[in-house]
């Protein structure tokens, strides 16, 4: 079994053994009982999460597609925020994610995000980057050059910023998290979210 298997199933068993009620509360979301499962929202699609039979429905064709794209992280997050999300609401104050208790992880081999990358496809594109983000459910923001405010999980906000390029300057890429992320979920969910976040904009 992978790591992230094993992370997978105990997000299920801790899922199971979570109240309803809490969870509905504490993540803002409704229970279905027609779909048998949560209806959870993530990048403006919705998705339905049965504890009962551990799956991930989307209840549409394009979050179908979404769903495949963001695989496993999606399938991982997901039930994760389901069964651990404190209920901590937005702050409105944005820091970096290495700044988090536990955010060193942002800075280390694969977990550090390709901004590079993001910056170099939309280095002399603002537009293009803040069409990007609101056909995933986003909305602009008022920072950099461009920046989008998307929603990979409840109640965690995620803006992505944009510089463009100069003849001085290199474009360049940051993303940012709100201060209650701390004490919403666990920090490898946080970077799970935080690459759902980039990978929607390629």
């Amino acid at each position: 079994m992978s790591v992230t298997d094993a992370g997978e199933r105990l997000a299920w068993e801790r899922l199971a053994g979570r109240a309803r009620e809490e969870v509905c509360a504490a993540c803002g979301v409704p229970w279905e009982p027609r779909g048998g499962g949560y209806r959870v929202g993530c990048f403006g699609r919705a998705y339905l999460v049965d504890p009962a039979s551990r799956r991930i429905t989307a209840c549409d064709e394009e979050g179908e597609r979404l769903l495949e794209r963001l695989a496993p992280h999606l399938q991982l997050a997901l039930p994760w925020c389901l069964a651990k999300s404190s209920g901590a609401r937005p702050r409105g104050t944005l820091v970096r994610p290495s700044s988090l208790p536990g955010g060193d992880i942002f800075l280390r081999g694969t977990h550090v995000l390709p901004l590079d990358e993001l910056a170099r496809r939309f280095g002399d594109a603002a537009a293009d980057f803040t069409a990007a983000g609101t056909r995933m459910g986003g909305v602009p923001a008022p920072y950099g050059d461009a920046a989008v405010e998307l929603l990979p999980l409840p109640r965690l906000p995620v803006t992505v910023i944009l510089w463009t390029g100069d003849e001085e300057f290199p474009a360049r890429a940051d993303l940012l998290l709100d201060a209650s992320a701390a004490g919403l979920l666990p920090v490898d969910i946080l970077w799970s979210a935080a690459m759902m976040s980039l990978l929607v904009l390629r």
